[in-house]
């Protein structure tokens, strides 16, 4: 295990870790939050808390009033009881982690992900190493929530194998996938979902007004350009050396030696990557061949690929545990087909506490949404922002720290922005600014404050992560940890969308800043 030195533990962030190690179970946190948000959502309802929602209309055509509900009514009570199978099963992640994780399970067990891991690490600049897992993490954000379950794991293993800290590796790939969560070299269905919101709501304004789905695309490469060495100073320069040393020992995630692999694990390698190609060709097919059923023939654009980036949650567990059972054929680890069945048993074991865990964090999640104090409280500060009279660059940095705040207690993307669009859109319009100059400012605020923020659906389970390698790393010791990057973060793309702004840079393809009505 690594070593406890005064590098971890002392200054401002060894009493962020010391303090936050202290709070109770996060079970227990989110049953502590949901008993104080009961009390809060009453307190408001007998207040008559409320807001106009930007975009709904009553019967009469007038805003439709958002009030404040009490989670003590009886049809609030009434939903907690009735509905808490429906609450836990309908948790967004969940699917997503156990499907993949099905895979991923047999790939690790068999010792493909080791192995893999362990040749590139071996051929790979060890300089290189904090870049390569950001970049991919940053790209990963095309295989939308499958980047959480399937790279951040990996980055533990390829730093592992490296012999350096991989708690270091899930930080830098937890810090690509989510607080650079918007950035990439090329736009994906998260482009396609925010710029179908952007629409509607720059409609309301301009009714001829159409999405540019690639509307942000030199934006998002500016982003990933900034982003990349900002991870890499971080990790290397102020997380792993609070880590300490690795000395080899306490992990549970598999082999992970640092050394070459040997010759029959590389023909175990050529067998899995065989079938890993056969994975990949089977989804090509689904793309572009007879039916092409992964693509949507009515869309326009980057969206037709939509159903393809739906599926590939799907695909990983067909990769690995194609990849998987292939190597762990030729490399003697999978014997029988119940040796796969035994090792998807035990990667569903490793998942009891995230499960536990969950369940807690669904409920708490769904009951704020249904006191509806989430939505009053970001459409209060959007018409702040609106009130405040200020030069546009500064504005749309505004807008970057408004969502950044948000994100603290409304997690998904797509929410939040149907939520603020309404009001920040047309807003924006009126002051010269473009559809696509709010979205990016937007982008830039929906992924900083992910990675500290115990809402956050997948940060149940980076926990996990952490702590199959270091048991006694808490909730504390994530926040401390995941902080610098969120700062680091949050400042980079505030000052990117200003200069970017204040210079009038096209945003992507036929997207300039600036905006005039016709």
């Amino acid at each position: 295990m690594a070593q406890r030195d005064d590098a971890r533990t002392g200054g401002v962030l060894g009493w962020i870790e010391r303090t936050g190690n202290r709070l109770p179970d996060p079970v227990f946190i989110f049953l502590y939050l949901i008993v104080a948000l009961i009390v809060v959502s009453v307190v408001a309802s007998a207040a008559d808390y409320s807001a106009l929602h930007p975009s709904q209309r009553d019967a009469g055509g007038a805003p439709l009033l958002i009030a404040a509900s009490s989670l003590l009514a009886p049809e609030n009570i009434r939903r907690l009881w009735a509905d808490m199978p429906h609450t836990f099963t309908a948790f967004h992640p969940l699917g997503y982690v156990l499907v993949v994780m099905l895979g991923a399970g047999v790939a690790e067990r068999s010792g493909l992900f080791a192995a893999a891991m362990r040749g590139a690490v071996h051929a790979a600049p060890a300089g290189l190493l904090t870049p390569m897992v950001a970049l991919v993490a940053m790209m990963g954000n095309l295989a939308a929530d499958a980047a959480y379950v399937v790279l951040v794991p990996l980055a533990a293993i390829l730093y592992a194998a490296a012999g350096r800290h991989p708690i270091a590796g899930i930080a830098a790939a937890f810090a690509g996938v989510s607080g650079a969560f918007s950035a990439n070299l090329v736009p994906g269905q998260l482009d396609a979902l925010l710029f179908g919101i952007t629409e509607a709501a720059a409609e309301a304004l301009l009714p001829a007004w159409n999405a540019n789905i690639v509307g942000n695309w030199y934006f998002i490469v500016g982003m990933t350009v900034v982003f990349l060495p900002v991870i890499w100073y971080v990790t290397d320069r102020v997380i792993e050396p609070r880590l300490g040393r690795w000395d080899g020992g306490g992990g549970t995630a598999g082999e992970h030696e640092a050394g070459p692999v040997d010759a029959s694990q590389r023909r175990a390698l050529r067998h899995a990557g065989l079938a890993a190609l056969a994975v990949v060709l089977l989804w090509t097919l689904f793309l572009f061949g007879p039916g092409t059923p992964l693509l949507d023939r009515d869309a326009v654009g980057p969206a037709r690929l939509s159903p393809f980036f739906r599926s590939l949650v799907a695909g990983f567990l067909v990769l690995f545990l194609a990849s998987g059972w292939a190597y762990g054929r030729i490399a003697g680890t999978v014997r029988t087909h119940r040796d796969i069945v035994r090792m998807m048993k035990e990667s569903m074991g490793e998942l009891a506490y995230y499960l536990v865990l969950a369940f807690a964090a669904a409920h708490f999640i769904a009951m704020f949404a249904w006191s509806n104090l989430g939505l009053i409280l970001a459409v209060h500060g959007a018409e702040a922002i609106r009130a405040s009279g200020l030069p546009a660059p500064a504005l749309l940095a505004l807008i970057v720290l408004l969502t950044a705040g948000v994100n603290l207690f409304v997690g998904s993307a797509s929410a939040k922005w149907a939520l603020l669009a309404p009001v920040l859109v047309p807003m924006m319009m009126l002051l010269g600014i473009s559809p696509e100059a709010t979205t990016a400012a937007y982008r830039v605020g929906d992924g900083a404050t992910n990675i500290v923020t115990p809402l956050m659906v997948y940060f149940p389970l980076v926990l996990t992560f952490c702590q199959r390698w270091r048991a006694d790393f808490g909730i504390g010791s994530l926040v401390a940890t995941m902080l610098p990057f969120s700062l680091a973060l949050l400042v980079a793309g505030t000052f990117l969308t200003i200069v970017w702004i204040a210079l009038g840079v096209p945003l992507g393809p036929a997207a300039p800043v600036h905006f005039a009505l016709p």
